[in-house]
This record gives C-alpha cells, sequence and structure tokens, in this order.
C-alpha cells in the first residue's frame, strides 16, 4: 500500500514537471504557463482526494486501488498520442496564451492528475483498522506519498529530461503506473 501511495506521487509530480515541456512549444514556459499548470494540478488533486475518500467507502480492496493505478496510466496514454494535435487545435483558437494554457493544461492532465489524487486516500482507508491508530497511519502514508512526490520532481528534473525525450519518460512512467496497479489487482488479499 504504502509502495502505490509513493508511486502515485512520484507519478504526479514527474508528469506535472513533464507537462511544462509539453506545453513550451504551443504556449512557452512563461509564468502563466506554470500558473496555468500548477492550478490544473492542484485542482485534480482536490477532486481526487474527495472523490478517493468518497469511492474508499465501498467494498474498499487492494485490488481497487490496483485499478486506481492502472486508470491513471491510461488516462495519461492521449498526452502521447494525440497531445500535439490538441495543442494545436488550442492554439489556433485561443489567443491568450494564458486561457490557452489553461485550457491545454486542464484537458491533458486533469483525468489523470485526479485519478491519481484519488490513491492516497482511498489507500489510508485501507489502511486504517481502528480509530485508535488511525492518524498514525494516514500520516505515514502521506509522509511515504510526499516522499514519492519529492523523489519525482528531483529525478526528473535532474536525471530523466537529460536522458530520454518527454513521450518516452511518460510511456515509462504509464508503464509502471500500469505494473504496479496489476500486481495490487493480482495480490491475494488476506481475510481482515
Amino acid at each position: 500500500m504504502f509502495a502505490l501511495a509513493g508511486w502515485s506521487g512520484f507519478f504526479v509530480m514527474a508528469v506535472e514537471l513533464l507537462s511544462g515541456r509539453v506545453l513550451a512549444p504551443s504556449f512557452g514556459n512563461s509564468i502563466y504557463v506554470w500558473g496555468a499548470v500548477i492550478t490544473v494540478f492542484m485542482l485534480a488533486l482536490a477532486v481526487g482526494y474527495l472523490a478517493g475518500g468518497q469511492i474508499s467507502l465501498f467494498s474498499p480492496s487492494l485490488r481497487r486501488l490496483g485499478l486506481l493505478l492502472i486508470a491513471a496510466g491510461l488516462a495519461t496514454l492521449p498526452v502521447v498520442f494525440f497531445g500535439n494535435a490538441a495543442l494545436d487545435w488550442i492554439f489556433d483558437r485561443v489567443a491568450d496564451p494564458r486561457y490557452g494554457s489553461l485550457l491545454a493544461s486542464g484537458l491533458l492532465f486533469f483525468v489523470p492528475t485526479a485519478i491519481s489524487g484519488a490513491v492516497s486516500p482511498y489507500a489510508v482507508r485501507l489502511l486504517v483498522s481502528s480509530l485508535h491508530g488511525s492518524g498514525k497511519s494516514a500520516g505515514l502514508l502521506y509522509f511515504v506519498s510526499t516522499f514519492g512526490s519529492a523523489a519525482g520532481t528531483i529525478l526528473t528534473s535532474f536525471y530523466l529530461v537529460l536522458l530520454f525525450e518527454v513521450n518516452t519518460i511518460l510511456l515509462g512512467l504509464m508503464t509502471v503506473s500500469m505494473a504496479l496497479g496489476l500486481l495490487a489487482v493480482l495480490r491475494r488479499e488476506s481475510a481482515p
């Protein structure tokens, strides 16, 4: 569970950093673009946290947590396959780069980020077996998730972008998410 939450944090921050590179050819790399990216990611995470908490109320399982990781990976595929076409379409129709980059960020990155945001609150629900230890479990899980975010930020910005093309990195991130999700789906859960 902790590994899945840590990976989800890594995934979100790596994709967020790469989103700037994805948008740059069409909208530049200004503060407007980064303001749009950060806004979309923060709103998507907020929606994901809320949704993850809600869906954790109905038959929570490690299998379903794995499905969230798989869904986040699959939801990122359009960035690789249709991202350039979507950016060109938006660029031709929205003259102001502030709103163009906001629309592009939302279109390409909102859904995978919202799904990823659902992972940690869902995992908290799976970890908590009693109210007595709930705060400790939630704190540890959010520590691991945030540590994963920091690792995703530093590894992506300092190393991965120097070694690979953006789409290659995105495909690698999606592959790891789907592989971890599949392992969670296939793992036999122990009885409560």
